[in-house]
């Protein structure tokens, strides 16, 4: 269906004709004297009403483009039962560890992360989602939204490092509880992604946890991280050990305080498990929700008027006024 936007902007289509009401009577009263050229110019102007029409012609095509002409598609309606989900992820440095395989290639942990996420992000469809990215900080990325798409371009954009180096698990909890505080009818759940242990930030892990227990938030927690890996030295090779940093114990206590679960992502089979865990989760019931899809137009009336003015403009020109007279003689 074609619709206008800002359908009142039409009123400003009489606007010429008030001007020029306003001009011949200052031109009657003689207080305005035009020079010769723009006395000609009125008298050519009143001698082509082809000329007048055209000029007409810009300035509708004009307002109808600032008026913003609209295509709108038939109402989609949103899915009426969902979760809300916020996803926080680690950016600290130990994340840039190559000790993940991703497509049979020896990948980092946050481009399995990345990977695995993004497709967990797709699949929650009538769920909304929230991004939290944290390091030295948490920071909130995206609100809580149904936006899928742009939640996982956030996460694709987002870089190791990026808000520090360290590992702040108590603010991303604390983050998480305050965006829930937001919605009414939720089952809240956290998913949290990290492989260390809290070293940064201004309120303890063990604090956000009780504070999200009592608001009725779940964390299902997440350790990320290889447990053997071989690196080359000296000597050879040695098999090492390289989530010695990551504090499993913590991120149990977290998961059982708020009555969620902890999950040990050794590779991305495992990371999936996370998926069969949320969807047993029982959906909460929303109102039903439509939008519909629109696209703008006003660039067609926009090109129209554009395209007219530079045949008016070409049709000035010395070269093609002797043409037209000539044809005219003819």
């Amino acid at each position: 269906m074609l619709t206008l936007a800002w359908a009142w902007l039409l009123l400003l289509l009489p606007l010429p004709l008030i001007f020029r009401k306003k001009q011949q009577d200052v031109e009657i009263s003689g207080h305005l004297h035009l020079p010769g050229i723009a006395q000609d110019g009125k008298q050519e102007m009143e001698q082509s009403p082809s000329s007048r029409k055209t000029y007409w012609v810009i300035w509708i095509l004009l307002v109808i483009a600032v008026a913003r002409p609209l295509w709108m598609g038939d109402p989609i309606e949103l899915p009426s039962k969902g979760r809300d989900l916020m996803v926080a992820v680690d950016l600290s440095g130990s994340m840039q560890i190559e000790d993940m395989v991703l497509d049979g290639k020896a990948v980092n942990r946050f481009i399995m992360v990345q990977s695995v996420v993004s497709d967990f992000i797709e699949r929650r469809k009538g769920d909304k989602l929230g991004l939290i990215l944290f390091a030295d900080h948490a920071y909130l990325q995206a609100p809580l939204t149904q936006d899928r798409r742009s939640v996982a371009q956030f996460l694709k954009e987002a870089q190791i490092g990026l808000v520090g180096k360290q590992t702040a698990i108590g603010e991303a909890i604390a983050l998480s509880v305050k965006r829930f505080d937001l919605v009414d009818e939720s089952n809240r759940i956290l998913v949290l992604l990290t492989d260390g242990s809290n070293n940064s930030g201004s309120i303890s892990p063990e604090q956000a946890a009780d504070i999200a227990a009592k608001r009725g938030i779940k964390i299902y927690s997440i350790g990320v991280g290889a447990d053997v890996m071989e690196r080359r030295t000296l000597f050879g090779k040695e098999r090492v050990n390289p989530s010695m940093d990551l504090d499993e114990e913590q991120l149990t206590s977290l998961a059982q305080t708020t009555g969620g679960r902890y999950f040990r992502a050794r590779n991305a089979q495992e990371l999936e498990q996370i998926y069969q865990e949320i969807d047993k989760l029982e959906p909460i019931s929303r109102d039903q929700v439509s939008y519909r899809p629109q696209s703008e137009l006003f660039y067609l009336p926009l090109a129209a008027a554009l395209i007219v003015s530079i045949l008016i403009a070409l049709a000035q020109l010395p070269l093609m006024r002797r043409l037209n007279i000539r044809w005219g003689e003819k």
